[in-house]
């Protein structure tokens, strides 16, 4: 650790990674140190964790006291740490001089398990009430989640020792086999002509010998009754909800065994289906307003990867203009929103999403996440949201609204002649056609993956003849091809000779709105709206009104 390397840590602030402890009003204990050593220990994330001594929370330099007879001894400071700690904590610490004041660095490794003192106290890094990065209490039951999210410990493999095989549904076994007789082939045939108990032993929902000595969490979560679910597992609630504008049409919470949910939530779900129908020669194709196999591949991600140690539902709410489906329980370790469609799978609950697999309600390859974004993208309305996650709660939003029926039947052409677009490829040919032009940094953003592969998928974009070089100043950008473009419906990119037609519009007829200017000059609304802002943002145009209502005017 040097000077300048210090001084620039210091300088980004307390982090869930970074702990300042002060020492201008008050020594800092030993006790104190350790603690916080624990604290940092227990962090989410993987950056490096550090704790300085000698600097206040505002990241003034203050210096630390010395703490051994006039001077800092770090490798004692090393051996009080690991003294006190359980398990012990290997640290590497430092004494580092800035503008004359010492401060003690402290590099503390993540911890694979939890830490605690020998005092039996645990702390663990996270953004406390006032959204302040803390050092906050930590309870058995955030541990067991603490443990899921790094793979180290299976939820749904814990033993109930509450829970008898009588407490189990026999009707609940007879769903799991007709769930995996519908399941198109892709549930695993071989458990269908098991009795109960050899089927729960194949899953893994009890331990037993010949008997059943112990249900498991998996065993209550597929083929428990009601009553039992409610009292040994109450956090397990899943809500479905129906809203629109400020009011509540329908409002349903469920604590059933998970197939007999999934089974309530599809039924709702196919209620309120409407679909569009194109005719592509021969071919029919439907594009409903959210597609059955997406939206099913998220409610079960929901429940698979839910962290069922934590209070609060999942709800499923139908929004007149989107769906949401939130699940308590952040992110699994490793997985973030810059890397969701490249990451391999972490299921927080292993054994619950190998018995969907089995059950044929999900896909085997475990690349839900993939179903999801392709069966969005393929209906012609902007891709899946998951921005509105945090670190306890996942949250995906499937847009609605009205579909790009030109994008869509592009896309079933494709199909239809055996040139099926991939994930990456829907990403970027939908992005292409609301933003018109497109950088090779931007595709590698888009599709999460380094530059270079997004490099190689343009030129294999390129060489369909399904994209075409754009320049963007200095910078090489792509575009639709013509012939993409002539697909579509025309949409091309926004040019000069636009903004002269919405102006000779305006010449005649003196206020234009956006689906006027978006019908005059072949383009999509948002390219529509893009153009009428940028009239006005140059003093050409005046607008009035917002959103849908609004209309422009010429400039005085």
């Amino acid at each position: 650790m040097t000077p300048e390397r210090l001084t620039q840590l210091i300088a980004g602030g307390e982090t869930l990674a970074v702990e300042f402890k002060g020492e201008e009003r008050k020594p800092l204990s030993d006790g104190a140190l350790v603690e916080t050593v624990a604290c940092v220990a227990n962090r989410p994330g993987n950056e490096p964790g550090w704790l300085f001594v000698g600097v206040e929370d505002d990241g003034r330099i203050t210096g630390a006291r010395p703490r051994h007879a006039g001077r800092t001894d770090p490798y004692r400071v090393q051996a009080l740490i690991a003294n006190r700690t359980r398990p012990a904590v290997t640290t590497r610490v430092e004494v580092v001089t800035v503008d004359g004041r010492p401060v003690i660095a402290i590099e503390v490794p993540r911890a694979r398990t939890p830490i605690g003192t020998t005092d039996g106290k645990y702390l663990r890094r996270a953004v406390g009430g006032d959204g302040r990065p803390a050092c906050l209490p930590f309870h058995f039951h955030e541990m067991q989640s603490w443990q899921a999210d790094r793979g180290l410990l299976d939820y749904s493999a814990l033993a109930l020792p509450d829970v008898a095989w009588d407490d189990l549904d026999r009707l609940e076994f007879e769903r799991f086999r007709h769930t995996i007789r519908e399941s198109g082939g892709l549930g695993d045939k071989t458990l269908l002509d098991l009795p109960d108990l050899e089927l729960a032993k194949a899953l893994g929902a009890v331990e037993a010998n010949h008997e059943v000595r112990t249900v498991r969490v998996l065993g209550l979560l597929l083929f428990g009754r009601q009553e039992v679910i409610r009292e040994i597992l109450p956090t397990h609630e899943v809500a479905f909800q129906a809203l629109k504008a400020l009011r509540v049409e329908v409002n349903d919470f469920f604590s059933w065994p998970l197939l007999r949910i999934m089974d309530e939530i599809m039924t709702r779900f196919r209620a309120r289906y409407r679909e569009e129908e194109l005719m592509i020669g021969h071919y029919r194709v439907g594009i409903p307003d959210y597609s059955d196999r997406g939206f099913k591949e998220g409610v079960a991600n929901a429940l698979i990867h839910r962290d069922y140690g934590r209070l609060g539902a999942i709800h499923v709410q139908w929004h007149e203009d989107r769906i949401e489906i939130s699940s308590p329980g952040g992110f699994p370790e490793g997985v973030g929103l810059d890397n969701l469609l490249v990451t391999a799978p972490v299921p927080r609950n292993p054994l619950l999403a190998d018995a969907f697999k089995r059950a044929g309600v999900v896909e085997r390859t475990a690349r839900g996440i993939d179903t999801i974004f392709r069966e969005q993208l393929r209906t012609g309305r902007p891709a899946p949201s998951y921005d509105r996650s945090t670190g306890v709660n996942v949250v995906l939003v499937l847009p609605g609204g009205e579909a790009n029926l030109d994008l869509a039947r592009f896309v079933a052409e494709e199909g239809i002649a055996d040139r099926p677009l991939d994930v990456d490829s829907l990403v970027l040919l939908s992005h292409l056609w609301r933003e018109e032009r497109l950088t090779v940094s931007e595709a590698a953003r888009l599709i999460q993956k380094p530059d270079e592969v997004a490099r190689e998928e343009l030129d294999r974009l390129l060489k369909k003849g399904l994209i075409a070089f754009r320049r963007r100043r200095k910078e090489v950008a792509y575009g639709l091809s013509p012939d993409v473009i002539q697909r579509l419906g025309g949409v091309g990119p926004v040019t000069h000779e636009h903004e002269q037609q919405v102006l000779r519009h305006l010449d005649k007829h003196h206020r234009i709105t956006r689906g006027q200017a978006a019908g005059l000059c072949r383009l999509s609304l948002d390219q529509a709206s893009r153009l009428l802002r940028k009239l006005a943002a140059s003093g050409v145009l005046v607008a009035h009104g917002t959103g849908k209502g609004a209309w422009y005017e010429r400039s005085p």
